[in-house]
């Protein structure tokens, strides 16, 4: 089981070059950055529960742009897995993403890994004027153009949200298809993971027959998409850990664990870092 962390990155905190090096010394496999291009100060969309509730906290409103995370990341390390975790597609560029995904991709020697999510935040959608209930059918198909683009020589898609006439687009990957993680708990989300996604990647509910339960279910429906169930492994995003959580994850079979890194100050930040490392050797031995 692989294990790592994920992080809001923000101004205030270590940069993501250096902290993507305090995270590959310490023997972690990955880091990945969430994303938010802004909150609109009209809170209409309230906070979920399944990440926390209540207050919005305030490390959504200073995110630094992932890709760019990533980049700093993958050019300060050379071993660590870097990844959207997840990236907000249906706002984006499918041309320009794929580009840039690309682009981390080349330049790290394959180490990238594409999260993606559906997006919560109903604000958010609207300054951008993209329609929040068409955004799964969008992001499926961004999905399948961004995997053309990556793949083909000359490429062409033509969809419902993106056309793209035939086109020259490159670099392309070193990983023939970098892979995606798609990012959500619920059943509509699994249903997608399981029938185009690479892997599934939930942050669990606080409360926990989640993995006992979801886990074989999110099995069962990748065999109806008539896909092998190995093939799709599961990761997990959560936002708390202790030993005994990762046990659970590891005896269910969670094919890779990235845990939430929060802190008020850079060395609160190296401070968590390293219960984190402690937690992972004690589990794992490694």
């Amino acid at each position: 089981m692989k294990v790592g962390v994920y992080v809001f990155a923000t101004d205030l905190d270590l940069d993501p070059g250096t902290l993507a090096l305090e995270v590959e010394q310490r023997g972690f496999d990955s880091l990945f950055f969430p994303e938010h291009s802004h909150i609109p100060v009209a809170r209409a969309t309230a906070y979920p529960q399944q990440y926390g509730g209540g207050e919005l906290p305030d490390f959504y409103k200073r995110t630094y742009d992932p890709f760019i995370s990533c980049s700093f990341a993958a050019a300060s390390t050379k071993t660590l897995m870097v990844g959207t975790g997840v990236s907000l597609l249906a706002l984006r560029d499918a041309v320009h993403t794929a580009k840039m995904a690309a682009s981390i991709d080349r330049l790290s020697g394959g180490r990238f890994a594409f999260g993606v999510g559906f997006g919560w935040n109903r604000d958010e959608f609207a300054t951008h004027g993209v329609d929040f209930p068409t955004r799964h059918r969008k992001v499926r198909e961004q999905v399948a153009a961004i995997r053309t683009l990556w793949s083909e020589d000359v490429a062409q898609f033509h969809g419902e949200f993106v056309d793209i006439e035939p086109s020259w687009c490159w670099p392309k990957p070193v990983q023939n298809l970098p892979p995606v993680y798609l990012g959500g708990s619920g059943p509509l989300t699994m249903r997608h993971a399981a029938e185009w996604a690479d892997v599934w990647y939930p942050t669990p509910p606080l409360a926990d027959p989640f993995l006992d339960e979801a886990i074989p279910a999110f099995r069962e429906m990748v065999s109806a998409a008539g896909r092998e169930p190995a093939s799709v492994p599961v990761g997990i995003a959560p936002g708390t850990c202790d030993a005994a959580d990762l046990e659970r994850y590891h005896a269910n079979g969670v094919a890779h664990v990235n845990v939430a890194l929060v802190a008020d100050t850079p060395s609160a930040m190296l401070e968590r870092l390293d219960e984190l490392q402690q937690m992972r050797e004690s589990v794992l031995g490694r």
